[in-house]
């Protein structure tokens, strides 16, 4: 999956490299590393590869459930899908179906995601989630941090982060009610789900990044603490990517620098477009007959492909009858 904001970690910064680490798992949760197997995948016939990626998608549980499925299980359950990722039901797949159905999907796991850490998150079980019980859960205590900065620089940066949590957590309380509900827990967890973060969420990000306060955020703020060696005769190749995508993918308007819109292209990342993307690689490789559309039976014929791709989570949607069998 690839879920944009993805799962919020302690640090909201996004890096240069565009990931971040759950600091309490050592996991990382990004949405890029999924996307870097984009290119690759489709060069994947080898059932060991395609395990493998599979294994890499899935949890241990999941991968062991997969393997449990008969062929004839599987492929009942995608037709399934097939069914309902087909809106008007004309027996063809569009570009447009696919992407919609890819977005959908990101949605539905989200909020699954944020309904299964709500549960774990409200100890009482009162339907809301204290910012006592926030701390109980992720620090094993509460935490409470003034204004005043500490001395020694990791519980200082430590200080900073549970701020901008707690910041984060009180904007997220739309309600005004004491705790979040799930709708705002949704919020707090995943903001880019929620247009009523949007302005907290630029104002975090300019808060971190722009150094002289003008609200913009310039591409030497952009890559952060980077200096070149000075004995090195260019940057390093993840500098130049970066350098290209501040240039080609943000800054839209070519002044030089990131205003508040295009700032949040950078740190929200576009669902809508990577769904489209992968829909249209999905066409590109399954379509046999050239139409720029899928058949059950074109489909079928590359059941493995599509089982590795984001149309079906990489397999997952045939585990949650909410795909194959009911309505999502």
């Amino acid at each position: 999956m690839c879920f944009g904001w993805a799962t919020r970690c302690l640090s909201a910064q996004p890096t240069v490299q565009g990931c971040c680490e759950d600091k309490k798992s050592g996991r990382g949760k990004c949405a890029c590393v999924a996307l870097g197997y984009l290119e690759e995948r489709w060069d994947l016939n080898a059932r060991n590869k395609i395990n493998a990626l599979i294994s890499f998608f899935l949890a241990k549980e999941e991968v062991e459930e997969f393997a449990k499925l008969s062929p004839d299980e599987q492929q009942k359950r995608l037709k399934g899908i097939i069914k309902k990722i087909d809106a008007d039901a004309d027996g063809f797949l569009t570009e447009a179906e696919l992407s919609s159905w890819i977005q959908q999907s990101f949605k539905h796991y989200v909020v699954e995601d944020a309904k299964q850490q709500f549960g774990e998150y409200d100890k009482d079980a009162d339907g809301r989630v204290s910012w006592e019980e926030y701390n109980i859960q992720m620090y094993d205590r509460v935490i409470d941090f003034d204004e005043q900065t500490l001395e020694d620089a990791e519980e200082e940066s430590f200080r900073q982060l549970h701020l901008k949590d707690k910041k984060r957590f009180e904007k997220a309380d739309r309600d005004g009610v004491p705790g979040l509900d799930l709708e705002e827990f949704i919020a707090f967890e995943h903001p880019e789900e929620a247009e009523y973060m949007e302005e907290f969420v630029i104002q975090e990000a300019l808060e971190e990044h722009d150094k002289n306060g003008d609200r913009f955020v310039t591409l030497e703020e952009f890559l952060g603490d980077y200096r070149r060696d000075p004995a090195a005769s260019e940057d390093p190749e993840w500098i130049l990517v970066e350098k290209d995508r501040f240039a080609n993918d943000y800054d839209k308007n070519k002044d030089g620098k990131l205003d508040p819109k295009e700032l949040l292209n950078w740190i929200v990342p576009n669902n809508e477009g990577i769904a489209q993307e992968e829909a249209a690689h999905l066409i590109e490789e399954v379509d046999l007959d050239g139409n720029k559309k899928l058949t059950e039976a074109e489909i079928l014929e590359n059941q493995e492909l599509f089982l590795n791709s984001e149309a079906t989570d990489y397999g997952r949607q045939l585990h949650d009858e909410s795909f194959y069998h009911e309505e999502l």
